[in-house]
């Protein structure tokens, strides 16, 4: 499983016997169930997640609705930024839609790894660009895009998602109730 996380490094910069070694001896791997909450609003982010299996979304509670505003699946990264960097509580929850394996992170390992092996604080800037590039455009997309075209999307580029994750959070993803989302995929299957 370790080796996802070794492959997806690789693909940004080559690493030496010698990263891969290091990287290893700090990695946790751990499983979580379905259900499973990695992070509850008003708790202060201390852990960083790359899945290796499963699927995590963000979710915000408003007015004791749940808002889906992201799934992160295989060989995505799961942070919390604001609240891990800032040290402030999170305005969101980070759970486990179905079982899930998570390779799991935190600031002392990294820059225990960064003071080691320098060149990985590059890989780790370019993943963080990677990351904010993917939630820049997912951002602009509730501003841009009807919940049809959002919903299309999700279709051409995560598929499995369909798959995997409950209609009623798909439905709180691309921002309708679960019946215009019903509406939304029958208007589609006549086209």
């Amino acid at each position: 499983m370790e080796q996802k996380l070794l492959d997806y490094f690789s693909r940004i910069l080559p690493l030496t016997r010698e990263e891969i070694d290091g990287i290893v001896a700090t990695l946790t791997i751990r499983k979580y169930p379905k259900g499973t909450v990695l992070l509850k609003e008003g708790d202060i982010s201390s852990e960083t997640y790359f899945v290796l299996d499963g699927c995590v979304r963000q979710y915000y509670l408003i007015e004791g609705e749940e808002k889906t505003n992201n799934f992160f699946t295989e060989e995505q990264w799961v942070i919390s930024m604001q609240s891990m960097t800032n040290s402030i509580p999170s305005k969101h929850f980070l759970e486990c839609v179905d079982a899930c394996t998570l390779v799991v992170g935190n600031r002392e390992k990294e820059e225990q790894l960064y003071r080691q092996f320098p060149k990985l604080e590059t890989i780790s800037r370019k993943v963080m660009e990677k990351v904010f590039a993917e939630q820049q455009e997912l951002s602009g997309s509730y501003f841009t895009d009807s919940p049809e075209e959002r919903y299309l999307n999700l279709m051409r580029t995560r598929p499995v998602l369909l798959q995997k994750v409950p209609q009623y959070i798909i439905a709180s993803y691309v921002g309708v109730k679960p019946e215009s989302l019903s509406r939304i995929r029958k208007r589609l299957t006549l086209k």
